[in-house]
């Protein structure tokens, strides 16, 4: 049986400190949570009752031993979830600083195992087949990575669903020649080719089509052949335009924030289920704010994604409460 979501790219283990307004020299205790944001999409799909895999890859070390626990837990199945030796699993703190201000410090020397997905070890039928395949940003960021989500990208050739997050991290772009969007912005547009659904904030829309205007970057997108563009513009909410024509401006759900750092994650996971639900945008992106908004009300990411019930009663409610 043909997966729901096949994910592809960062997994990580998430430090997050258990106590809130503290700068890291002073936290004294933290929580281990799964993280990397393919993966947390993926948990966050299996949360709504789809059938989800990751492709990724760990260190053959006790944290890999504990991400590939954490995904069967969540039900996502791990089995393109590989080891790398030599390798350690990256590791990702934070500082929480409500209800903005969430500074995040990767540990990903002296190469993520993650940006080691290999081209010649995927299993193309699987992602050809997959309803919706969903990759990322970063992993075009560094070989082999990005020759295997082009790869990828190019078997699939559209089939079904395919969205590309946009997930911009410059940080991770040292092997690029050359330096910022300018640098990244090649690769963007050859993933730009092979996708049916672009995401990203304002930032990450600038990065892959050099345009920050909302309405003017969603068209920049759909002009790189994507069928829906998906623009997040923080406190002004989100926009979705499709090339039918159709547009959805949504604002964002009201919430108390403790840590908005897995709400894009949430939001990705809903959004996949909503196009898979057929819905239209408008209704896709409700239900997508307000998984985004619940999981930004909680400390975690992967064990805060919601459920269908509390994703409906939140937006029964018009708000988080």
């Amino acid at each position: 049986m043909a997966y729901d979501l096949i994910t592809m790219g960062r997994i990580g283990v998430d430090l997050y400190p258990l106590q809130t307004g503290v700068p890291l020299p002073q936290v004294t205790s933290f929580g281990k949570f799964l993280g990397g944001s393919a993966s947390n999409v993926a948990v966050a799909a299996a949360r709504l009752g789809r059938r989800t895999a990751v492709i990724t890859r760990t260190g053959d070390d006790p944290f890999g031993t504990y991400l590939h626990e954490a995904l069967q837990g969540f039900g996502v199945d791990d089995r393109w979830v590989t080891p790398v030796p030599g390798l350690p699993t990256p590791v990702t703190f934070c500082e929480i600083f409500p209800p903005d201000d969430f500074p995040l410090y990767f540990y990903r020397q002296p190469k993520a195992p993650d940006l080691e997905i290999d081209a010649h070890e995927l299993d193309l039928d699987a992602i050809r087949d997959a309803r919706i395949f969903w990759v990322t940003g970063t992993g075009l960021s560094e070989e082999p990575s990005r020759t295997a989500t082009l790869a990828a990208l190019a078997h699939r050739a559209k089939s079904g669903t395919t969205v590309f997050d946009l997930d911009w991290r410059p940080m991770f772009w040292k092997d690029t020649a050359g330096s910022g969007p300018d640098a990244a912005r090649p690769f963007y547009a050859e993933a730009l080719k092979h996708t049916t659904v672009a995401v990203g904030n304002l930032d990450e829309v600038e990065v892959a089509t050099g345009v920050r205007e909302p309405h003017a970057a969603a068209r920049a997108l759909l002009d790189a052949g994507v069928e829906v563009a998906v623009v997040k513009q923080g406190p002004k909410g989100v926009l979705a335009v499709n090339s039918k024509g159709d547009r959805a401006e949504v604002p964002p759900l009201p919430v108390n924030v403790l840590n908005g750092l897995g709400a894009g994650d949430a939001f990705g996971g809903s959004l996949c289920h909503g196009l898979l639900e057929g819905w239209d945008l408008e209704k896709i992106m409700r239900h997508a704010n307000a998984a985004g908004a619940i999981v930004a009300s909680r400390l975690e990411c992967s064990s805060a994604m919601p459920t269908p019930d509390e994703i409906e009663a939140a937006i029964a409610a018009g708000a988080v409460k």
